[in-house]
């Protein structure tokens, strides 16, 4: 979302009368106006994206970086040291130490 400083530019939008109606109803529901509700959500929908992409990348990156080294981590660990970490930041126990990568079970152990 934008802050106050941002230079701001006018764009226009033209919406069917359903469209503004459900906009308008929903904003006025949240407390705000039916222009900065929809500020709020095209921010939000391009944030996820933004996110989304970079998440695909990630696990791209990941991929092929398992394909080079025929290393990966292994589910059963991923998820214990996940179900950790999150206990961990609850304040219930250790902070966990991140699982090694192991052969991959295609290429045998």
């Amino acid at each position: 979302m934008s802050t106050s400083s941002e230079k701001t530019i006018a764009t226009s939008l033209k919406l069917p009368a359903s469209v503004k109606a459900q906009i308008d109803a929903s904003a006025a529901q949240a407390g705000m106006t039916a222009h900065a509700y929809m500020v709020r959500a095209l921010a939000s929908t391009a944030q996820r994206a933004k996110l989304r992409a970079q998440f695909l990348k990630d696990g791209q990156d990941a991929w092929d970086e398992s394909e080079r080294t025929g290393t990966v981590y292994y589910h059963e660990d991923a998820r214990a040291y996940f179900q950790a970490h999150a206990a961990w930041r609850r304040g219930e126990g250790p902070e966990p130490v991140k699982p090694a990568r192991k052969p991959s079970r295609e290429q045998g152990e």
